[in-house]
């Protein structure tokens, strides 16, 4: 059975665009959102404890991008971050930290939640992984083990709570789930209208061509599709899992390999379109 939650936002600036503090009731947990402009003259005593944190950058071609790291001092972590960059270490730039602390919390729990975390995160594969290693053999107890599992779980939702679906799966159809198709020539894309869009399914085919006018008609769907091809979610030309698209013209471009009004070419087996479903 699933529960409702009671999460509180504070905006501690009083506006949405500084820091942000996130808290679920019943948890000693907390995570805390706060503008790279405002990480160094920051002094709050809660982001300098050891704990996890989200990175999160936009690429040029708008895609989001997300470094995900530990620390025992989350603070002077996020400021070495700073340093690396001007110094040219850190190549990637990023806007907006997350940070989440628990009371509980050692440098050997964090470490452990830091690789699963990224785990989750190229499963979902939302947000293209700036992480390169983690502590993938970190030994803890099986009560530990329980316990950080159930952190990460209240992470996802403040995550969520606050507009980021670094670790949300995509959507799996329900047993009322109505299923839509897409076909022309090589492509046969299957899926289903979602919360977040349009999610197209595991085993889809995608074009095995690419109209002329792609690239420039359409430039975000056909960068969209490249990335989607760089980081594995469509392999020799069909969706390797579930992937959901912001709307069903993007889904219906990826698959066709071209620009198309997504309302009109996702169908029923019946044929009924989308638009007058």
């Amino acid at each position: 059975m699933s529960y409702g939650k009671a999460i509180e936002l504070f905006w501690a600036d009083g506006t949405s665009d500084g820091i942000i503090t996130a808290e679920l009731s019943n948890w000693n947990g907390k995570g805390i959102k706060i503008p790279r402009t405002e990480v160094m003259a920051c002094q709050r005593e809660d982001i300098c404890g050891p704990g996890v944190y989200f990175l999160l950058c936009q690429e040029d071609d708008g895609t989001d991008s997300v470094y995900i790291g530990e620390a025992e001092n989350a603070h002077e972590r996020l400021i070495q971050h700073l340093r690396d960059y001007r110094a040219g270490k850190e190549k990637f730039y990023w806007n907006t930290a997350i940070v989440f602390v628990g009371r509980d919390l050692n440098k050997t729990l964090i470490r452990y939640m830091e690789n699963r975390l990224v785990e989750i995160a190229k499963e979902c594969g939302r947000y293209t992984l700036l992480t390169k290693n983690t502590y993938r053999n970190t030994v803890i107890k099986e009560s530990q083990v329980a316990g950080m599992e159930e952190f990460i779980d209240n992470l996802e939702v403040l995550l969520n709570a606050m507009g980021y679906k670094i670790l949300a799966p995509n959507p799996n159809p329900a047993s009322d789930t109505v299923y839509l198709y897409c076909r022309s020539g090589s492509a046969e894309g299957k899926g289903f209208v979602s919360s977040g869009g349009f999610t197209v399914m595991k085993g889809s085919k995608v074009s095995d061509h690419l109209a002329n006018s792609f690239q420039t008609g359409a430039k975000s769907y056909y960068e969209l599709r490249r990335k989607l091809e760089a980081d594995g979610t469509i392999a020799a030309g069909v969706f390797t899992r579930n992937y959901e698209f912001s709307a069903p013209s993007a889904a219906s471009a990826v698959v066709l390999g071209c620009a198309s009004n997504g309302k009109n070419v996702w169908k029923t087996e019946q044929g009924l379109s989308l638009n007058n479903l």
